[in-house]
């Protein structure tokens, strides 16, 4: 990448939100992933809207992440852009389930509404903007679900207790249809604002994104979500709490959160579940260097400590592979490969 288009991408996001050589380890669950040319974290719309449209006449590669709870990027890193709806300042643990429930129980917005943003005009808008209107929570693309599920925990408002410990963003759930313990963002969107790469924003309805199981408009179209607006149901806020301790006490119950991951590695095949294929297959445990299998749930691929990228990356085939051996049911990944 030449000087002067670093230095542009400088001028219009911002000299304290523009990194260089950014290693992709800090901003990846699993804890792995080498530099990104330029990493940068737009503070809202209108930034992102200008360095969109720069990138997209200057033809360099630039790609959009959110809290980077469901991406493995290659230990060579990424040559281009890394857009991250997110905030810089915070970079995910390593028991990042585990923070998205510490999220969910901080008190970060008014009780009483949230921000006092609500006439802001949508350009302007923080990407980390958390507002709360009657029955509706509107949130900022880079706002962690955690916190998202936790505001609307305060405010007496159900439906969003699934979300709680997820480690993600609203952006990146809206992308891939974030769900768990039988709930997903289909059941509980109203609408979402995107941002198209000629510099238009438009606002559509949960039906127009098209969601599906682990998937939604955006895998179909290059945009950006600026932010989401979730219906939700007046509730007392100590059975909304209830509920989201059971899913928290059954994910730590349940699932390796003490190591880096992306969570489930696979989607789940219809009719069955992936971990338990694996297991059949006889790969719990099941290990390339410091990347394994768990022993504690076959869903997860996890990082031990000094696990590679491309340590991951031969797990997860090998296990595609000795899966549809055994079974004849080939897994696809929910984890999205970044980077050469």
């Amino acid at each position: 990448m030449n000087q002067q288009l670093r230095d542009e991408i400088i001028r219009l996001a911002g000299a304290d939100r523009v990194r260089t050589d950014e290693p992709m380890a800090l901003h990846t669950t699993f804890r792995v992933g080498g530099p990104a040319d330029l990493f940068v974290c737009p503070e809202n719309a209108r930034t992102l809207r200008e360095v969109m449209l720069f990138l997209e006449k200057s033809g360099e590669p630039w790609q959009l992440i959110g809290r980077g709870s469901n991406l493995l990027v290659s230990d060579a890193g990424y040559r281009g852009v890394i857009l991250a709806l997110c905030d810089m300042k915070r970079e995910p643990g390593t028991d990042a389930h585990l923070e998205a429930d510490e999220d969910s129980r901080q008190d970060h917005a008014d009780p009483a509404g949230g921000e006092k943003n609500g006439a802001e005009p949508e350009e302007e808008r923080s990407l980390l903007s958390l507002t709360v209107e009657g029955n509706r929570v509107r949130a900022g693309a880079g706002v962690s679900l955690g916190k998202t599920a936790g505001t609307a925990y305060r405010n007496g408002l159900g439906g969003m207790e699934f979300a709680a410990g997820i480690p993600g963003s609203v952006g990146g759930a809206i992308v891939m249809n974030a769900g768990a313990y039988g709930g997903e963002m289909k059941q509980i969107v109203s609408s979402v604002t995107l941002l198209d790469p000629d510099g238009t924003i438009r606002k559509l309805s949960g039906e127009e994104m098209h969601f599906g199981y682990r998937t939604s408009l955006l895998k179909e179209i290059r945009a950006a979500v600026l932010s989401a607006e979730f219906i939700l149901t007046p509730e007392e806020p100590a059975l909304i709490r209830q509920k989201m301790d059971d899913l928290s006490f059954r994910r730590r119950d349940k699932q390796p959160l003490q190591y880096p991951s992306a969570g489930s590695t696979f989607k789940r095949p219809e009719g069955h579940f992936a971990g338990q294929l694996i297991e059949e297959a006889g790969l719990r445990g099941f290990a390339v260097g410091d990347a394994q299998v768990s022993e504690k749930h076959c869903g997860f691929v996890i990082n031990r400590g000094a696990a590679t990228a491309s340590q991951i990356r031969e797990l997860i085939t090998e296990v595609q592979r000795r899966v549809f051996e055994h079974s004849g049911i080939r897994l696809e990944t929910e984890v999205i490969l970044l980077g050469e």
